[in-house]
């Protein structure tokens, strides 16, 4: 089963509904984010617990130090007395991790590049742009490339039978593009695309002499009209290339601002929503520490990594719902803590 295109279907749905991409990815958020709704109670009363129970924890880690089996054994005993579960605050982040990578997988798909690549939302140019991006012109006859690029079939194909011409002919894979050696920006470079990957009759692909198609490069997303020849039992076509100019996404590089504030925010705000617990202090400084370290990290890599807008799109918008999220069931549980205070009383 292919996920990525059962993404991008999920992608194009949502933008029928909505009639915008970004909307589309928003509202496929927040369907995640309501979906993880449970999932994410149970994440902070685990947090909740681990803070409150962190102090006796540690008097079991002091006294059986030297016993590292003991301690196990008593940590557990401790763990089943209070009902705790220790791993039950990871599970949402597992089950989010392989969200993100479909997300990621989806928007820098052919598909969607072919699909809607050029869709802008508010700010935002392109979704499927990165930080660090290269740019070819379009239709000007020239391949902008770089080794290890890959092309796709975009949309325009055209076959000639003989003197017969045949429009908007289907092609079984849009992966059939294939390079013939190396690529060397600057130098010619060979394509070539079977017949058995143009969907027609038999009788047709033995007539088949040549055929104009417009191929992308996925990694520039420039598109060309290439004139490719039979040969054989291959088509086959010859493109001068050159070296892609270099740019910078000013709209991607506020996007990754946005998370970082949005993430910022998000640890203040669990932070400040636990500041009654009791807490032991390392713990408390070591929490304090990571929540200002581990956005930073995040960045550096988002800066590196080839992350798209849309990918981006998605985690601003997940952490402001995770704001939401935090302070509405932070105060579910005082609610409950003060209940339960109250009956203790009695």
């Amino acid at each position: 089963m292919d996920f990525t295109a059962l993404t991008v279907d999920l992608l194009k749905l949502l933008n029928n509904i909505t009639g915008s991409y970004g909307l589309a990815i928003i509202a496929l958020t927040i369907i995640v984010r309501v979906c993880l709704w449970p999932l994410g109670v149970s994440q902070q009363r685990s947090m909740r617990a681990m803070q409150i129970l962190q102090p006796k924890m540690k008097q079991i880690q002091d006294r059986y130090k030297n016993d590292p089996q003991t301690m196990q054994k008593k940590m557990m005993e401790f763990y089943k007395e209070h009902k705790f579960n220790p791993m039950s605050g990871c599970l949402p982040l597992l089950i989010q991790m392989p969200i993100f990578i479909l997300l990621y997988a989806a928007l820098i798909s052919p598909q969607f590049i072919q699909e809607a690549g050029n869709s802008h939302f508010l700010f935002i140019d392109r979704l499927d742009k990165t930080l660090r991006g290269s740019a070819g012109t379009s239709y000007d006859k020239v391949l902008s490339v770089t080794p290890g690029d890959k092309f796709v079939v975009y949309k325009k194909v055209k076959v000639f039978l003989g003197d017969d011409e045949l429009d908007n002919v289907k092609i079984n894979s849009k992966n059939a593009i294939k390079v013939q050696g190396d690529i060397t920006p600057g130098q010619e470079i060979d394509l070539k695309i079977n017949l058995d990957d143009f969907n027609l009759k038999y009788s047709q692909l033995d007539k088949i002499t040549n055929a104009e198609i417009d191929i992308q490069n996925i990694k520039t997303r420039e598109v060309e009209t290439v004139n490719f020849e039979r040969r054989g039992e291959i088509m086959a076509a010859t493109m001068p290339t050159n070296a892609p100019q270099g740019q910078f996404h000013v709209d991607v590089f506020i996007l990754i601002v946005l998370f970082a504030i949005s993430m910022f925010a998000t640890q203040k705000i669990m932070m400040a929503q636990n500041k009654n617990v009791q807490q032991d202090p390392m713990q408390a400084q070591m929490q304090k520490m990571m929540g200002t370290i581990m956005p930073l990290m995040i960045i550096f890599m988002f800066v590196i990594a080839p992350i798209p807008a849309g990918v981006l799109l998605y985690l601003v918008v997940s952490n402001i719902i995770q704001i939401i999220q935090t302070i509405v069931i932070n105060k579910q549980l005082e609610k409950e803590d003060s209940t339960k205070s109250i009956e203790a009383a009695k």
